[in-house]
């Protein structure tokens, strides 16, 4: 029992030290014998644990995995309107990327290895049932599709992500990703739109629209002599 217990957590330190490299350096980048001098061993004992670098990628992908499930696992609906629970599971998706060495591997990982499990697959369900039940249930605008929706949600989360990769150590003075993805939804959910983009054009119309954006339109040529 003792052994094994021991076993646990020498594999439990070899994960984190892990997930810290392959955030900080990607797959390409980290070697066993970094991560070795990371979790304070020899690359011996790492490798009685995890044979290779590929094994013990899926571990730390697994470990990010299993830790945003149980993270969400802890949301309760509360009574709360299924849309609002959207907003706080991307909230909280943040939090752990911002937080947890173990998320940020999984999703860079994720985005290095193709072909593995990526780190969306876990939470992304729950999403798109969320958001199915606030449709039903007139939370979204019949305008609003599901799928659009999904996809928005997404989109935020990259967005998140990549901005905790561009901030490094720096604590930027806008706030943590939490913060900054908070006021995004104000934004979302409030629209910025004060009627039409346009005088007399409402903004589906404006988007809506064939045409070019003044900015995307060629130049009128020069008046000839």
């Amino acid at each position: 029992m003792v052994k094994q217990e021991r076993a646990v957590r020498t594999r439990a330190a070899v994960v984190a030290a892990a997930s810290a490299e392959f955030a900080r350096a990607g797959y390409d980048g980290t070697s066993l014998s970094r991560i070795s001098r990371l979790a304070g061993m020899s690359v011996g004992a790492l490798t009685f644990h995890f044979r290779t670098k590929r094994e013990l990628a899926d571990a730390v992908q697994e470990e990010g995995r299993s830790v945003t499930l149980a993270a969400l696992d802890v949301l309760s609906p509360r009574g709360r309107p299924a849309l609002l629970q959207v907003v706080e599971l991307t909230l909280e998706l943040a939090r752990l990327m911002e937080e947890e060495s173990a998320v940020r591997a999984a999703i860079r990982l994720g985005r290095e290895r193709p072909g593995t499990v990526s780190w969306s697959r876990a939470w992304l369900p729950a999403v798109h049932g969320l958001l199915d039940e606030a449709y039903a249930a007139g939370q979204l605008r019949e305008s609003a599709r599901t799928a659009d929706v999904v996809t928005l949600v997404e989109h935020l989360t990259d967005s998140a992500e990549v901005y905790l990769r561009g901030r490094g150590a720096d604590e930027s003075e806008l706030g943590n990703a939490v913060a900054r993805l908070r006021l995004i939804w104000k934004l979302v959910l409030t629209g910025v739109s004060a009627g039409g983009v346009c005088p007399g054009q409402p903004a589906l119309l404006v988007l809506e629209s064939d045409a070019p954006s003044p900015a995307l339109r060629p130049a009128a040529p020069e008046p000839t002599a």
